[in-house]
Formats: structure tokens, C-alpha cells, sequence
């Protein structure tokens, strides 16, 4: 096996690969990238046995096909340090040599065939979707799962797969994110009553992976895992194990709710600066609406007191609740500043919901008053 690469474009797609390798394996061999070389292609592949990608790297020179191991660490190293613009990456019988110009390393090479197989994609039946849009989905729910709760099916975002459209729910009980854009079904592939919760470590490699945002993406779900194909990288993984909550039930009834537009830019600033004096003790912030202004206003005893008003569009009855201005941050900051959200509430102990004209909602539990 020989090639010759660019060492800057090898580095990219080496780094996004060795992300899904792990730190500790009882599995030795799984703490290596597999390297194959055939006649017309390069593949990197990597797996921790939950999740798993094949990357075709371009602009590489091939001289003879062939595979072998590449230690994530060491290799890593020499991508990144050697002073060569371009690279010859070689298994000879002493080892996996690598040289440039100036630089010259010979690693040990375990057996390739130690490897276990990465899934590759060639089902007939899975949903389109834009890669833009799917990157956005991520961007749009993964901060409102949990990775750390005792209910595991919260660490990863559920996915609602239809004939046309694509439903994205992420939620962590205090909070819920929900994405819905349109998708394109080929052979008949939906989900159905089917739970698809997609690991959140997986979610956010597609989203590194993902450089096209034009590419479309093959999205195929089975009973245990899920396999997405786009151009040049294919990426397995397990689903989350468990039930997730019924999400439609926590949107409330908009017609008994207030309905406030708001601009992101300013809402968000107007967040920011409530929260500098809160505390972990003390996180909450009051959001009061009414007679043409949005007061924002915190209080720790610790830390001091805060009061921020912002002129807006809605001179109803003052209505005021409670929430944690990081959860109301999280969901301001995935959107364009220079656009408007509708915020919908009842009363200090319901939920409260932020709407965009795109397909997003989230919803915020109030906070319990201590003071």
C-alpha cells in the first residue's frame, strides 16, 4: 500500500474520523483509524462499536491499494507537526512508514484484518434531506437533551420520520426543542410507531461531518440503529435505548395563551445582561410583559439585583413568570438576531412557548418561586 496526500486536507478528515474513537477500549485495535486504499479511492474508518464512519478523502495520489492500521495519537502528531506540505504514507515490512521532504516516521502496523467491519450504505429504502437543513435540526435540539439524566432516552433527539416532512424533538424535562422541515421519503421508508432517539454524540459527528450544506443526505433507520450517507462520509450508529415523553402534550392550546412578537437581537441581549447577577442558587429571572414593555429583572442576595426594560409591541395585561435565563439563551442564540419570535403564556405556572415562523418551537417550564 502507498499513497501521497496533501497533509493539511489529510489532517481535516483524519481529526473527524479519530473523533469516534475512544479514549479507553478493552478493545485495543478499536483506538486505530483503518486506512484502505483500492484503485480509486481512499476510505478512513473508525467505530467504538455504538457509533462508526467511512470517510472518502480526496486529492490523494494512489500508487499501489492495500490497508492497514494508524494509531490515532502518534498519527495525529505527524499530521500535524510534520513541516511537509505533502506526504508519502507507506506499509513496507518493517512498518507504516510516512515521509515528506523533511520529516520521515516509521510506525508499527497491527493487522487491518483485526479491524471490525463499518457499516457501509446500500439501503434501498430512507428519507432525503437537505444537509443544511439536517445541520440545522442539530444545531435546533441537541442543547435540550441531557446526557447525564437517569432517563437514558433523554440523551439523544427523537426523530419523527413521515412521507414529506421531518420532526426533530429534544428535550431534557425542563425543556423542549422541536424542529419540523421537509424531508423526501424514497422507497417507502417512514418511521411509523417506530422510537428513533439518535444519540447526541452522534449527532453532533454528522454535523462535523456534514461540509456540503447543498449535499443531500440518505437517512436510513432500522430497529437498533440508523445509517446516514452524504457524498463522501457514512456514519452508523445505535439508537438510544427507552421511552421518550409524549411531546405533544406539552405544547399547551394556543388559544389560551398571550402571544407576545419579540426581536431576537434584543430579546437575547436584554437575557444576557438579567442574568449577570444571577446565581446557581438564584438562577431564575422575572420576564414581566405588558403596556408596551418586556421588563427583565434578577435578584440574588449574594450577587445583587438586575432590571432590564425593552420596549415592544404588546400593551395587554402584565403577566409575569419566572424562568432560567440559560434555557431562554440556549434557544435565542441558534437564531438569526435579525429576526422575530413569538412567545405565547398563560400565567406564572404554565409553560412557556417560543415559536418561529420556520417550524421551531420550544417550550420553557417556569421556575418555582422561593422568593
Amino acid at each position: 500500500m502507498k499513497i501521497h496526500c496533501d497533509r493539511v486536507k489529510f489532517l481535516e478528515a483524519f481529526q473527524i474520523v479519530a473523533s469516534v474513537v475512544p479514549v479507553r477500549s478493552p478493545k485495543v485495535v478499536l483506538q486505530n483509524v483503518k486506512l484502505e486504499v483500492e484503485k480509486d479511492r481512499v476510505v478512513l474508518s473508525a467505530t467504538d462499536m455504538e457509533v462508526g464512519i467511512r470517510y472518502t478523502v480526496s486529492g490523494v495520489e494512489i500508487d499501489a491499494p492495500g490497508s492497514t492500521l494508524l494509531p490515532v495519537s502518534r498519527f495525529s502528531s505527524i499530521l500535524r507537526e510534520a513541516p511537509d506540505d505533502k506526504l508519502e504514507i507507506e506499509v513496507t515490512s518493517k512498518g507504516v512508514r510516512v515521509h515528506g521532504q523533511r520529516s520521515n516516521f516509521l510506525l508499527p502496523a497491527a493487522n487491518p484484518d483485526e479491524f471490525p467491519d463499518v457499516a457501509s450504505f446500500s439501503d434501498e429504502a430512507y428519507h432525503e434531506v437537505p444537509a443544511g437543513f439536517l445541520k440545522e435540526i442539530i444545531h435546533r435540539t441537541i442543547f435540550a437533551t441531557d446526557n447525564e439524566s437517569s432517563r437514558y432516552a433523554l440523551s439523544g433527539v427523537l426523530f419523527e420520520l413521515n412521507d414529506e416532512d421531518l420532526i426533530a424533538v429534544g428535550t431534557d424535562g425542563r425543556r423542549l426543542a422541536k424542529m419540523q422541515g421537509p424531508s423526501q421519503s424514497i422507497g417507502g421508508h417512514k418511521t411509523g410507531e417506530s422510537t428513533i432517539i439518535v444519540p447526541s454524540r452522534a449527532l453532533q459527528l454528522i454535523d462535523r461531518a456534514l461540509s456540503d450544506q447543498e449535499a443531500q443526505v440518505k437517512f436510513s433507520t432500522h430497529s437498533n440503529d440508523i445509517l446516514i450517507q452524504c457524498s463522501n462520509v457514512t456514519i452508523y450508529s445505535r439508537l438510544v435505548e427507552g421511552r421518550f415523553p409524549k411531546w405533544r402534550d406539552v405544547f399547551p392550546k394556543r388559544d389560551e395563551n398571550m402571544r407576545i412578537e419579540l426581536p431576537v437581537g434584543l430579546f437575547y441581549s436584554a437575557v444576557r445582561q438579567a442574568a449577570i447577577v444571577t446565581s446557581e442558587e438564584s438562577r431564575g429571572v422575572d420576564f414581566t410583559f405588558g403596556e408596551g414593555n418586556a421588563v427583565l429583572a434578577g435578584e440574588a442576595a449574594e450577587t445583587g439585583q438586575s432590571r432590564i426594560e425593552l420596549p415592544i409591541e404588546y400593551n395587554g395585561k402584565p403577566i409575569t413568570v419566572m424562568l432560567d435565563p440559560k434555557y431562554m439563551s440556549d434557544f435565542l442564540k441558534v437564531l438569526d438576531a435579525d429576526k422575530i419570535f413569538s412567545l405565547e403564556i398563560k400565567d406564572s405556572k404554565s409553560a412557556a412557548v417560543c415559536t418561529t415562523d420556520d417550524g421551531y418551537g420550544y417550550v420553557i417550564m417556569p421556575m418555582a418561586r422561593d422568593r
